[in-house]
């Protein structure tokens, strides 16, 4: 069984055991964390959501937080002698789905 979530304004296919990395969620290391925007539960009956599966819900614990691998935004224009460089490390947790609840 899987299910699709909504969270940091991104979609996520998910399935029980597997390792995700969403969005930076303002939750403890070690906590677990529900979420309630389940847009589609699959298996042998799917159930599609109008626009979220009434009463399903999707159990994660935390496994860490943490910053992604730097990126270079370099922005410069021809012949104006404009030049900008500048550095973003995206924000993430870490999280195992431990359950789904359908």
């Amino acid at each position: 069984m899987y299910a699709v979530i909504k969270t940091g304004g991104k979609q996520v296919r998910v399935v029980e055991g597997q390792e995700i990395y969403v969005e930076k969620l303002d939750v403890e290391a070690d906590d677990t964390y529900e979420f309630t925007e389940v847009l589609m539960i699959g298996g042998e009956k799917p159930v599609i959501g109008t626009p979220v599966v009434e009463g399903a819900k999707v159990v994660a614990k935390v496994v860490k937080h943490g910053r992604g691998k730097k990126i270079i935004v370099f922005k410069y224009k021809v012949r104006k002698k404009y030049r900008k460089k500048q550095g973003h490390r995206q924000a993430y947790t870490k999280l195992v789905i431990e359950k789904i609840v359908a």
